[in-house]
């Protein structure tokens, strides 16, 4: 193995051995403590050591890397503690996730590390809002990723690597080929020779680099980075290399033929350069065996330290505190009084209009929302205002957006992302409710994005573009849900949703959009989530509701006695009205619950529970859940109609109230 080192100091040559050297000889310590029973798991690297530490090495420590569970050098290269990464791996306080995430699925920001997300595509994305961050700061930093050779079959590899080229975003996508995604080889994963040759396909640079090589590792990063800084553009880089163990310690290499083992073993990274080194006189014999004792007794002395840590305690009060990032959120009231009648559409505008005012570092993406203003013009001359650094046009690509909100996040700043249709959102679920949501709760970094959701029929738009699929999002634990029925709370909610450091999905009724309208404060005004709003006072049943159902509710009362029937707006979903639906049911002894989503395991289902549980001798009646009919949204109008929960909520309604 040659190694030109021309240029480079000989502390650099030093210290790029030391650390890959040392990320060896923790992996080495980490399986014997594997086998004793006293770690977990582990995913080892050994073999691959070269390409983390050369490519840490070559940017600056202020400067984010993503890496994978084979690059443990990135971690010891920018200089994480040892003690606190055996902590993490044995699931201790001291670790960086308290115990609540394994390995490396864990991030510093102090170290501009954030660590692997299982799915591995929504990682590219993350990369991706991290460089455009960077680059509306304007400080010519560039973001580094890992993926591996299995990751670049994932939709998402290719997302990202559109959106990179298309925004021009400084991301070095760093592909560690190692012959096999788990046990499948290569040539099962995809049919081209090199995966570099994808570049081509979206005009980016591409390099192939041996991967084993430190020397050639570094010096090519080093150059493509001092080249980003002078020409922000991403760059592909494949690094051939070969894991010398198991997809994980215990899946062993029984598929792979010894030969091939024995060959790669004869190209170990660290050994040939330890031998140059040796021969080059930039180390001695003496000053190589200090540098691993001293090396060994760090590890042994940060192990004995993690071992001293206790268990971590369960206990639930900082468990359910940390799903969220605190907020002291409340109402805030205008400083305009004067009012202005508008429709839903337009309070949502207004909103958005102003919370960009209010926050200089807020974004907002989607599809075809500059210029054109979106498909339900919700931000038409948002573009002439405030430009294509804060107003950007999205290919179409949901899972990479969504991934790449939760980077802007990370560098400093909140993001809209607008779904066309609410019901593209599951072209990004696994962003939304494995990456988003968790991540506070993971480790301490919120997501600060506003997902806005055009949702709902009643407008002929058929099984792909009506779904109310709030469901979806109310299970999942980080995530804060808003369905808003009117102007005034729309736009007070959708404030106060920007505000709010954590994830909202907000979900705008596209019927309601134009039909609905009332006279609303002029200026920015915040209303709290949470709170809900008698829109009827009654004292027979209550009808609990939120989005299109509160306007069937309130359709109804004409057919009906006056003070009859009692009507409870939700407006939020999650945190929900709890104590003012209690108030309302115990008063009248009857409640419906009306939603617009298909009835069987609808968000209905777990007020109905808590409801039963908590003030069951409260009821006069059995609690009534109204949903649609359990298909897929129709087409035609008398199928939607029959569809809707609007069909039967008057015999429903009439049937409580003769109980």
């Amino acid at each position: 193995m040659k190694f030109n080192v021309n240029g480079i100091d000989k502390d650099i040559l030093i210290n790029l051995f030391q650390n890959m050297l040392k990320s060896r000889m923790i992996e080495e310590k980490m399986i014997i403590l594997l086998r004793q029973g006293k770690v977990s798991k582990w995913f080892s690297g050994i073999g691959q050591e070269a390409i983390s530490t050369g490519v840490t090495e070559a940017l600056d420590s202020d400067e984010y890397i993503l890496p994978l569970h084979r690059n443990l050098s990135v971690f010891t290269s920018r200089k994480v503690p040892l003690d606190r990464l055996f902590a993490q791996w044995q699931g201790k306080n001291e670790g960086f996730t308290k115990g609540r995430d394994r390995s490396f699925h864990f991030g510093t920001n102090e170290h501009k590390i954030v660590g692997m997300i299982s799915h591995l595509g929504p990682q590219m994305g993350v990369a991706c809002g991290i460089a455009l961050s960077n680059k509306l700061k304007n400080n010519n930093q560039v973001t580094a990723v890992f993926t591996g050779d299995g990751g670049t079959s994932q939709g998402d590899f290719h997302e990202a690597l559109n959106l990179a080229s298309t925004w021009n975003l400084p991301v070095i996508f760093c592909i560690e080929n190692n012959g096999y995604g788990l046990s499948t080889p290569v040539n099962e994963q995809y049919a081209i020779e090199n995966l570099a040759d994808r570049g081509d396909s979206y005009g980016i640079e591409s390099h192939i680099i041996d991967g084993n090589n430190i020397i050639d590792v570094y010096s090519c990063v080093k150059s493509v980075v001092e080249n980003m800084r002078k020409d922000s553009k991403p760059v592909l880089i494949e690094f051939k290399t070969f894991r010398m163990k198991g997809h994980e310690e215990a899946s062993g290499q029984a598929y792979i033929d010894d030969s091939i083992i024995e060959e790669w073993a004869q190209k170990d990274p660290i050994s040939h350069f330890e031998l140059f080194l040796l021969k080059s006189k930039y180390l001695s014999k003496k000053e190589i065996d200090a540098i691993k004792a001293s090396t060994s007794k760090e590890i042994d002395q940060n192990w004995s330290s993690a071992n001293s840590y206790k268990e971590v305690d369960f206990n639930i009060e900082n468990e359910l505190g940390d799903v969220y990032k605190e907020h002291n959120e409340g109402k805030s009231d205008p400083k305009d009084e004067s009012l202005r009648e508008v429709r839903l559409v337009d309070s949502i505008k207004d909103g958005i209009y102003e919370s960009m005012e209010q926050h200089d570092n807020l974004v907002i993406m989607g599809q075809d929302i500059a210029e054109y203003g979106g498909v339900f013009k919700v931000t038409d001359g948002l573009f002439d205002k405030y430009g294509k650094n804060r107003v950007l046009n999205t290919p179409l690509c949901e899972s990479v957006i969504l991934s790449s909100a939760y980077g802007l996040s990370v560098g400093g700043y909140k993001s809209i992302v607008e779904m066309q249709f609410a019901d593209f959102v599951s072209s990004g679920f696994t962003a939304v409710v494995n990456l988003i949501a968790k991540s506070n709760y993971r480790w301490s970094q919120n997501s600060d994005i506003v997902v806005r959701m055009p949702c709902g029929g009643g407008v002929g738009a058929g099984p792909f573009h009506s779904q109310t699929n709030e469901v979806w999002f109310t299970k999942v634990p980080g995530l804060k849900v808003v369905y808003p029925s009117h102007p005034y709370e729309a736009k007070g909610l959708l404030n106060a949703s920007i505000d709010d450091p954590n994830p909202v999905m907000y979900f705008e009724h596209k019927f309601l959009y134009r039909t609905v309208s009332e006279e609303i404060p002029s200026s920015r005004y915040t209303l709290e989530l949470g709170k809900g709003k008698i829109r009827n006072i009654g004292s027979k049943v209550t009808i609990v509701s939120y989005g299109l159902g509160v306007h069937w509710a309130l359709g109804l009362l004409d057919n009906y006695k006056n003070q009859e029937i009692e009507i409870i707006d939700l407006n939020t979903l999650v945190p929900w009205d709890k104590e003012l639906v209690f108030n309302s049911v115990k008063k009248t002894g009857k409640v419906l619950l009306l939603g617009e989503d298909t009835l069987f395991n609808s968000y209905l289902g777990e007020i109905s529970a808590v409801i039963s549980e908590e003030i069951f001798e409260h009821l006069d009646a059995p609690i009534v859940r109204v949903g649609s009919l359990d298909t897929p949204v129709p087409f035609a109008k008398n199928l939607e109609e029959g569809f809707q929960a609007s069909y039967k909520l008057k015999d429903k309604l009439d049937y409580l109230l003769n109980y």
